[in-house]
This record gives structure tokens, C-alpha cells and sequence, in this order.
């Protein structure tokens, strides 16, 4: 478990950062699997979701173990972590990326929604997905899938490092998830990809505006020109980017 803490400077800037950019920096850091692989949005929402990873892992269910009276266990793993996800944490859960049963639905969902959890993560699915997605958090997940969990799955482990679409997730780790997915920060590296994906995201910007205007991407992107460097600080004094 890791002792950092996210501070809510570097979570608005996350909030505006793309997991693309962020995923080029890591990539800049020697880090290439940090993206969870084959997830996607159940529903978009109106800005990234960001928040350190408290975790969940399943492993396959075995029938003798797993009849629906273990819902009645009050310490059944999953919904201990229902209940005890920090406010403002990520619910991530290893799913074994099998879609085939639920990782969870939307009465737990709406029950980390309450406590303040800002989303919820699974390599899995997600039985009454379009409930889910009415929601105000965030849910990412495979597809839809309306088998009860218990059926393929056995909630075991809360809190220890993971693996989630192929990415590792260690707990404490920050979690951006936009339109195209979510990526894994390693926690140590939060604050500053954070500084500098804010700036790549001004000049991404201003790049855009270059080529639709007609200027061709040699030298511009990336800014190997002199006069490239030039108008991008003539237009971060015009814009206040």
C-alpha cells in the first residue's frame, strides 16, 4: 500500500489531462503496459474520472464454495469492499478479464456512489449496465453481462496488487479513466506527469489549431522548428494557456 496521497491540485489537473498524453509520458518513463486493455466507459461522463486504486481481486469459482448464501457473510469480500473503499478512491476489480458473469451491479454501485468512491473498474462486466450508466460516478467495464458473479467468480482478495485488463494495479495508485479507457499511474509519479501532461495538453491544443488552418505536421509536431516554438509561445501569451 502506498503512503501517497493524492492532493487535489494534481486532481483537477488530471481531471484535464487525456489518458492519451498521460500514456506517452509514462511510455517517455519506460512504462508501456499502464493502460487496462479491452475496458471502456459504460456511459461517458462530463469530465476524467481520477482517484487512487482500492482493490478487489476474484479468482474462478468453485461450486462448493460459492452458493448464493454467501451473500449472507457480512465479511464476504466483496462487499467488504463496498463498504470500505475510501471517499474518492477507484474501486478496481480483477475480473480474470471473463465478462461472462457480473463483477458487481447497480445496487453496489450505487451504494459506492453514496459513500463518495468516484468510480469503479473491472476487466470484467457489469449486470444492469444501463442503470449503471444514469449514474453520478464513473464505471468502466468490458460489456454488460447479467450473470450473477458467483456463477464464475469468487471475491478472495481486498487491497493487494492486481492485475486489471492486463495492467498492473498496485493500492494507492492513481486511476484517470476518460472516453478511450483508464490508465495506472504508479503513485510515485502522480504529481509530476500531472505538471507535465498539463503543458503537453496546452501544445496539443495549439497544434490542432495549426493544422486546421493548413500547416503541415513536419517540424511541428513534434516542434523541431524554431518558428514552431515561436508562435506556440505567441499563442500561450494570447490564449493564457
Amino acid at each position: 500500500m502506498s503512503d501517497y496521497v493524492l492532493g487535489g491540485a494534481t486532481r483537477e489537473k488530471l481531471k484535464r489531462v487525456s489518458t492519451a498524453s498521460l500514456c506517452t509520458a509514462l511510455f517517455k518513463r519506460g512504462l508501456r503496459n499502464q493502460f487496462i486493455q479491452e475496458v471502456g466507459p459504460v456511459a461517458p461522463k462530463g469530465e476524467n474520472m481520477v482517484g487512487q486504486a482500492y482493490t478487489l481481486r476474484y479468482i474462478p469459482a468453485r461450486e462448493d464454495r460459492n452458493p448464493i448464501e454467501v451473500f449472507r457473510d457480512p465479511n464476504h469480500p466483496q462487499r467488504v469492499a463496498v463498504e470500505q473503499c475510501p471517499a474518492g478512491h477507484v474501486l478496481v476489480m480483477d475480473s480474470r478479464k471473463d465478462a461472462r458473469a457480473a463483477s458487481a451491479g447497480s445496487i453496489l454501485v450505487t451504494r459506492l456512489m453514496k459513500r463518495g468512491v468516484v468510480g469503479i473498474v473491472t476487466d470484467g462486466g457489469f449486470r444492469d449496465a444501463e442503470g449503471i450508466g444514469k449514474l453520478d460516478i464513473h464505471a468502466y467495464h468490458n460489456r454488460p453481462s447479467a450473470p450473477t458473479n458467483l456463477t464464475l467468480h469468487e471475491a478472495y482478495d481486498l487491497n493487494v496488487p492486481i492485475g486489471c485488463g492486463d495492467a498492473p494495479v498496485f493500492p494507492g495508485d492513481v486511476l484517470v479513466g476518460d472516453k478511450d479507457g483508464v490508465v495506472v499511474i504508479p503513485a510515485h509519479l502522480a504529481d509530476e506527469l500531472a505538471e507535465e501532461c498539463a503543458g503537453m495538453e496546452s501544445f496539443e491544443d495549439f497544434v490542432l489549431e495549426e493544422v486546421l488552418a493548413g500547416k503541415p505536421i513536419i517540424g511541428l509536431y513534434p516542434a523541431t522548428k524554431d518558428e514552431t516554438k515561436a508562435n506556440y509561445e505567441a499563442w500561450r501569451k494570447k490564449t493564457g494557456r
